[in-house]
Parts: structure tokens; C-alpha cells; sequence
């Protein structure tokens, strides 16, 4: 596994997903900002994680997709522990508790690892098994 390469992938969908989400809450469509934003994060992340795993698997492809999924959601959250609480999430009253325990957060941490796993096994996986052939 190349975890540097992994690593940078994920800061990089880390950055367009904050990117997008924090523009979210300057074009009101939805009655609840945090919702709406939160709605905007969900839609984001599946194609960003998606073309993170294209650009990842062009040079390697023995790593299982879910193994990408950690890599990638472990550096979003080592980001969020580390700009996004402190920077977003604490001026507006919250805390890391309550950004961690989040629902919203779990549901978009879910969708990181069945993306990648999605994608490992749609496009890589058959490869690999024609490959064996």
C-alpha cells in the first residue's frame, strides 16, 4: 500500500469537501444551514472519495478498496480534530464531543469506507481476477 500517496489523496478530499461545505451555508436552499450543509457533505464525498480512489489505483491496485476507505477517512478525521472543530465547530458552541458523536458524522464516515469499497470491487477486483486467469 502506498499510505503516503493515500494520505495525501485524503487531505486533498478533505480540503474540497470543507471547501464545499462551508460555501453551503452562503446559498440558503434549506430551512436548517447545518442541515443543508451537512446534506451538501453527503453528495460531495461520494464522488470526491470515488475520483480519490481512480487517482489512487492507477499505480497500485493490491490494496482492498476498505483499506483505502480507513486511510482516507482517518486523515478527514485527524483534519477535522485538528482544523475543523477548532476553526468551525467550537465558535459556534459546539465541542469535539459533540461533533464526533454526530450522526451526520458517522453516516458520512460510512460512506467514505462503502465508496472505496464500491469502487475496489466494481472496477479493480475483476481486473484482478481476469488477471489470475
Amino acid at each position: 500500500m502506498k499510505t503516503k500517496r493515500a494520505i495525501l489523496i485524503g487531505i486533498l478530499i478533505w480540503m474540497i469537501a470543507i471547501l464545499f461545505y462551508s460555501s453551503s451555508y452562503y446559498l440558503p436552499v434549506l430551512e436548517n444551514p447545518n442541515t443543508q450543509a451537512n446534506v451538501v457533505l453527503f453528495v460531495v464525498v461520494m464522488p470526491l472519495v470515488w475520483m480519490g480512489c481512480s487517482y489512487y489505483y492507477k499505480t497500485e491496485n493490491k490494496t482492498h478498496g476498505f483499506i483505502i476507505g480507513q486511510v482516507l477517512l482517518l486523515t478527514a478525521v485527524a483534519l477535522d480534530a485538528l482544523i475543523t472543530v477548532p476553526f468551525f465547530v467550537i465558535p459556534n458552541g459546539g465541542n469535539h464531543y459533540s461533533f464526533f458523536t454526530s450522526i451526520d458524522f458517522w453516516i458520512i464516515a460510512f460512506e467514505f469506507l462503502v465508496v472505496a469499497s464500491l469502487y475496489w470491487y466494481t472496477r479493480i477486483y475483476p481486473n484482478t481476477m481476469i488477471a489470475k486467469q
